[in-house]
């Protein structure tokens, strides 16, 4: 398999049972949720822009009658959202998401590797920044899947046009969240952090710290990790975010009416329907 130069994150995927239940939940957890972009193929989003680039993607399904055609035409994105809904109900953490230049070139490299999980998405949509200026956002997704686990997987997305819109206002939140630090996968998960490696150019570079990617960390849960990390079988369970005053965060929170705890510093917040992982919050150093 061709070796890429180091992989970012670009987003994750948190199925939800609906983009109404996750706006109320990550507004009151401080977080500013952008306007709901709706999908061709009967999926709907309210996503989390993060100042670091990457972003949170609610996802809810929004016309059954379109998913249901869309997987019977082999739709990739959409099927792997209703196993995991199977598997696991309607709130989760189900995809990471790598950022690309060309997914073309790494479904080559997936199929290659025999790991592709299937045939290319290509797609637009319309997309809203916070003053309601409009854009069309279109994407390339090339998939990587893992035969041991049936609750994640891992797709690449390739930006084929950028909407001229500002996403300044959107990426700015109460909590004082300004990035992902560490994505922890659940006791069992090591098949799925092989796949992360692979697919990230790092055959065998997984570490007793996981899988390092240029802006995060996919790593196993710990004796550290406070529980329910890896609590609940499921493959993802917790997403560590950096942010610029853990204060500003527990104002936050409590503004919101969110239930918390300190753990060495960090604050946890455990799942919730519109918060399908554990949050953890620390302070950047």
């Amino acid at each position: 398999m061709q070796k890429p130069a180091a992989r970012a994150i670009d987003h994750l995927v948190l199925p939800t049972a609906g983009v109404d239940t996750a706006r109320r939940r990550l507004s009151a957890l401080g977080f500013t949720v952008a306007p709901d972009g709706i999908h061709p193929f009967g999926t709907a989003n309210c996503c989390v822009y993060l100042a670091d680039g990457t972003f949170l993607e609610p996802l809810a399904l929004r016309d059954g009658v379109a998913a249901a055609a869309a997987i019977a035409a082999g739709n990739v994105f959409v099927a792997r959202d209703h196993v995991f809904r199977a598997m696991r109900g309607e709130e989760g953490l189900s995809a990471i998401v790598l950022a690309s230049d060309d997914a073309d070139a790494d479904h080559a490299a997936f199929v290659e590797a025999g790991i592709s999980g299937g045939d290319m998405l290509a797609f637009s949509r319309e997309a809203r920044d916070a003053a309601g200026n409009i854009g069309t956002a279109s994407f390339r997704l090339a998939f990587a899947t893992d035969a041991e686990t049936a609750d994640a997987f891992l797709f690449t997305c390739q930006r084929i046009n950028v909407p001229a819109i500002d996403r300044g206002a959107l990426e700015r939140h109460d909590n004082g969240v300004t990035g992902m630090r560490e994505i922890v996968v659940g006791d069992g998960a090591d098949s799925f952090l092989r796949l992360v490696g692979r697919a990230a150019g790092k055959d065998g570079g997984e570490t007793a710290r996981g899988v390092v990617l240029a802006n995060a960390v996919v790593r196993p849960a710990n004796r550290a990790d406070p529980s329910p990390v890896g609590d609940d079988g499921a493959t993802m369970s917790a997403i560590v975010f950096a942010v610029d005053g853990i204060g500003r965060t527990k104002d936050a929170l409590e503004a919101g009416g969110i239930s918390c705890w300190s753990d060495g510093g960090r604050l946890v917040v455990p799942p919730a329907p519109g918060q399908g992982a554990v949050f953890i919050f620390e302070e950047k150093n």
